[in-house]
């Protein structure tokens, strides 16, 4: 197959859009590479940023006549940012976009009714390229896939603590990853233990691990977990636990009636929000709940009168998950 024949199986525009920065690197490094195959891309390629460039160097870099070469790429990173003016440019190009080039626009996230975001489209299904995150609960198998590609192989334990460790970021999972292939020894599998050896804590723990924490009663758990939440304020995670009464409140209320099946169809909510609820709510007498609700009011109060809100919160939330 000749180069000029794989420029014509290329569109001239892609949109690699999504949270998964991995993912982003990834498919902008296919593209890159397969592009290098056809030409010298080190002298027909350019580099923008959408957050300071302007529409028309874009569009002039896009026209610009490949040299030694049957392509030109013209790789605008943060594409999302890109002021309205500029990106309204890019539009216009891609109504008759230059032949020899390839724009790859790369983003966090782009609605889909922009009108770039259809200028794009407009040009095939595969055009725009979907980097969506994995959501958490499937993270621990693509970890273990990630980590075939370096080399070894971990338990689904292992995998589970690495996420744990670090969070959802892939980009840092990666980057842990290639850590552990450096340092793992022999041939059996990565356990459990090593990654809590080998790799430090430095994902920040969601609020809602120390809500169920706190619904559980489990104080040590919940300290553990509030003293990993910098950039959670007293006052979210207090409407958060409130919530949580509230709930645990409905579900004991139901419990009692001898109907507690009926919990995820009172609140309105999906069976997996509320799986757990019936459990920690029978760790409670209705009557604890109550108090709980009424401290919760008076702590709130104390808080906007000016009282130290980390200190009262704690103070009101171990108090709540004091064995009676």
């Amino acid at each position: 197959m000749t180069n000029a024949q794989k420029t014509d199986t290329l569109l001239p525009v892609y949109l690699i859009v999504g949270e998964d920065e991995l993912k982003r690197r990834t498919v902008a490094d296919r593209l890159r590479k397969r592009l290098e195959r056809m030409g010298d891309i080190a002298f027909n390629s350019d580099e923008f940023d959408g957050a300071t460039a302007t529409g028309e160097a874009v569009v002039t870099a896009c026209n610009t006549v490949p040299f030694a070469s049957d392509v030109r790429l013209v790789q605008v990173a943060s594409a999302d940012k890109l002021k309205k003016a500029d990106a309204d440019a890019l539009v216009d190009y891609l109504a008759d976009p230059s032949p020899t080039t390839v724009l790859a626009l790369v983003a966090t996230k782009l609605a889909k009714n922009t009108r770039l975001y259809k200028a794009v489209a407009k040009h095939g299904k595969s055009a725009v390229i979907d980097c969506s995150p994995i959501k958490r609960s499937e993270l621990p198998r693509t970890v273990r896939s990630m980590a075939v590609t370096h080399g070894f192989t971990m338990t689904d334990g292992a995998a589970r603590a690495l996420v744990t460790q670090v969070g959802e970021s892939t980009v840092a999972l990666d980057n842990e990853l290639k850590k552990i292939a450096v340092a793992h020894r022999g041939n059996d599998p990565v356990s459990e233990h090593e990654v809590l050896e080998m790799v430090a804590r430095t994902a920040e723990v969601k609020p809602w691990e120390f809500v169920d924490a706190f619904s559980a009663r489990n104080v040590q758990k919940a300290v553990w977990c509030l003293g990993r939440m910098e950039s959670v304020s007293p006052h979210a995670l207090l409407a958060m636990c409130t919530t949580r009464l509230r709930e645990l409140l409905t579900a004991r209320a139901l419990v009692d009636r001898g109907t507690p099946h009926a919990l995820a169809s009172v609140l309105k909510v999906p069976d997996w929000r509320v799986k757990n609820h019936v459990a920690w709510a029978c760790g409670f007498t209705a009557s604890e709940l109550r108090d709980a609700l009424k401290g919760a009011a008076h702590t709130e109060r104390a808080m906007k009168s000016g009282a130290n809100a980390d200190e009262r919160f704690l103070m009101w939330a171990l108090e709540v998950m004091r064995p009676r």
